[in-house]
């Protein structure tokens, strides 16, 4: 079961007025930082007072916490929404790819906050997170990678341990390349203006990569 970090009366209130107060949080945490988000300029821009926000949230901490939980609902439902079930490794793969892509299009700025999330000045916070997510990711990766073998697809002395983290560890950085300004610059810097205007280009290139460093040698291997 998911842990909650908001109060029971966050859940008393009308839904329009928890996205307000969730949109206010995760605007000034993915602009300023945790560090630097002010809890004072949360309440005024979501219209609440700072007494009525600590009446939902014990906490800076736990304000936070609430909004990397959102995140991973909203990651949930985007990665729902393409279907995993069917096709070979490679499909799995590219589905999951072009939700991570969406997912960061659809939602830069949760995205920035998870950034902060992973320095180490953040690792008080971490430590109290579910590592839900990636134990799922782990076992999808592992659980493909095995029927990818057992089908000829990938060499059967594949590490799969190192595959797994190889494949999570690409997804991520395609995640994040839309996040802020410097990872987009990151992104245009080594891919060019054409492939930022279009998508599509980059999702086709990390699958031919992704699909000729997984197949390479197959023969030799059997």
């Amino acid at each position: 079961m998911e842990k909650s970090y908001h109060k029971k009366t966050f859940e008393n209130i009308p839904e329009e007025k928890r996205e307000r107060i969730f949109q206010a949080a995760i605007t000034e945490f993915a602009s300023n930082g945790f560090n630097g988000a002010n809890i004072n300029t949360i309440a005024d821009n979501a219209g609440i007072s700072i007494g009525s926000l600590y009446k939902y949230f014990s906490s800076k901490d736990d304000l936070f916490l609430s909004i990397i939980n959102r995140g991973y609902k909203l990651l949930d439902g985007v990665i729902s929404e393409a279907d995993l079930s069917g096709g070979d490794m490679f499909d799995k793969i590219e589905k999951l790819l072009r939700a991570a892509q969406k997912y960061a299009m659809l939602y830069p700025e949760i995205n920035q906050i998870y950034l902060d999330l992973a320095t180490e000045g953040l690792s008080h916070l971490s430590k109290r997170l579910s590592k839900t997510v990636e134990t799922i990711s782990v076992k999808f990766y592992r659980t493909i990678i095995a029927g990818a073998k057992k089908e000829g697809v990938v060499p059967r002395d594949l590490d799969d341990r190192i595959a797994s983290f190889c494949l999570d560890n690409i997804l991520m950085m395609v995640q994040y390349s839309y996040t802020s300004k410097y990872f987009m610059e990151r992104m245009r810097i080594f891919l060019g203006d054409r492939y930022i205007r279009d998508p599509e280009l980059i999702v086709r290139g990390v699958m031919q990569f992704i699909r000729g460093g997984f197949s390479r040698g197959i023969g030799a291997r059997r």
